[in-house]
């Protein structure tokens, strides 16, 4: 059983690496988005291409109310779910992992 414990352990610890590039992925395209960067940039288009689709299903799905304010809230609310998903699914798989090396 033990052997079934560290591919969970494995498959938790890339999961929470790949939570961790994004949220930094998503902070670098916010701070960016601040200083009105070259739309043809190539760091810009991969940052973009990596983040719009995650900001736009954010965006859809937030009242109007929130949608009318100036400010894009998106990147906050993506960072939010981001952390909620690393706190509950990650350590959740590390405490499965924990209970089945024992």
């Amino acid at each position: 059983m033990s052997f079934l414990g560290y591919i969970i352990l494995a498959i938790a610890k890339v999961l929470g690496l790949i939570i961790n590039i994004y949220t930094m992925i998503v902070i670098i395209a916010a701070l960016i988005s601040w200083v009105n960067p070259d739309p043809y940039n190539p760091i810009v288009k991969i940052l973009y291409g990596l983040t719009q689709p995650a900001f736009r299903l954010v965006r859809r799905c937030m009242p109007r109310a929130l949608q009318s304010i100036r400010i894009d809230i998106s990147p906050i609310i993506v960072l939010i779910i981001l952390v909620i998903l690393e706190t509950f699914l990650v350590n959740s798989l590390l405490q499965v992992a924990a209970g089945m090396m024992r």
